[in-house]
């Protein structure tokens, strides 16, 4: 009987010094908690959906494809093809608008993947799964943003790396280097916060796909692609104020030299137009889709 009594005892003290009395399995008490529509919350819980698309992300061949390869053999081609020809026309060398360019297509094209798996997570009902955990509610959207950001910036790493394999450099210090990372993500929040919202639509409509025919017709109209003087007069206008001509000027003088406030400022009002026009449907849809299932 003795034995029995200090065989129980034994086990009280182990449970003791666990941390949880009378419990086989001790678990840490909670040192804060967080309501799900709190700042912190939406912080977490955006961070954890920010890393789980970067991870998936990294697992698909189809956006490694978009986002990396594709972009940087595009640079090959257009620096074979075209880079002497469009230097002797202009007296400089071609590759200060090609890079910029690149980095530009690199972020639209891998914002239409991401899209198209936004559509599928919609479809599949992951959306709605996620929308019946205790979450902040704003958390799957704004991780989606953060992570494009990071996409965006390991992109534009890529790119200006293997352009300076081929001759690009920049010129003008730490400063405007620095600055001519920022100018994608500027330019890139806009355009996945449009195709967010066009994602989030219902229906079967392609319009993500449309986005990506649009994209590979602006890669050919633009201040990088060839000067604005090559194309026709009356295209000059379009083509020297349309966004991505602007993102290229304005890293280019950051690069080599040149007027950086005009296309800069343009740059920035052409994200924040894109960013309020679309946040509204993109915020709607999203939760639409979320709750569709």
């Amino acid at each position: 009987m003795s034995k029995t009594v200090e065989t129980q005892r034994a086990r009280a003290r182990s449970r003791e010094r666990a941390g949880t009395p009378g419990r086989a399995f001790a678990y840490p008490e909670p040192d804060r908690v967080r309501s799900e529509s709190s700042l912190g919350a939406l912080w977490e819980h955006s961070r954890l959906q920010c890393g789980r698309l970067l991870l998936r992300w990294a697992r698909d061949p189809a956006t490694m494809i978009q986002a990396l390869i594709y972009p940087a053999l595009t640079l090959v081609m257009f620096r074979i093809v075209l880079g002497d020809s469009i230097t002797a026309a202009t007296g400089y060398s071609s590759i200060f608008g090609t890079v910029p360019m690149i980095v530009l297509v690199g972020a639209m094209f891998g914002s239409v993947v991401s899209a198209v798996g936004l559509r599928t997570e919609r479809d599949s009902g992951l959306l709605s799964r996620f929308h019946t955990l205790p979450v902040h509610r704003s958390s799957g959207l704004v991780g989606r943003l953060m992570a494009e950001m990071v996409r965006v910036f390991v992109t534009s790493l890529v790119i200006f790396g293997a352009g300076m394999a081929l001759g690009f450099r920049f010129t003008q210090g730490i400063g405007p280097t620095l600055l001519s990372l920022v100018v994608p993500l500027i330019f890139g929040l806009g355009f996945a916060m449009m195709v967010t919202a066009l994602a989030t639509l219902p229906g079967r409509t392609p319009l993500v796909e449309t986005v990506s025919i649009l994209c590979t017709l602006l890669m050919f109209f633009n201040s990088g692609f060839v000067p604005v003087m090559a194309y026709p007069s009356w295209l000059h206008p379009v083509v020297a104020n349309q966004p991505m001509s602007c993102a290229i000027d304005t890293m280019r003088s950051l690069a080599m030299g040149g007027p950086i406030a005009e296309p800069f400022l343009k740059t920035v009002l052409w994200s924040a137009g894109m960013v309020a026009i679309f946040v509204l449907p993109a915020v709607v849809g999203y939760r639409r889709s979320a709750e569709q299932n």
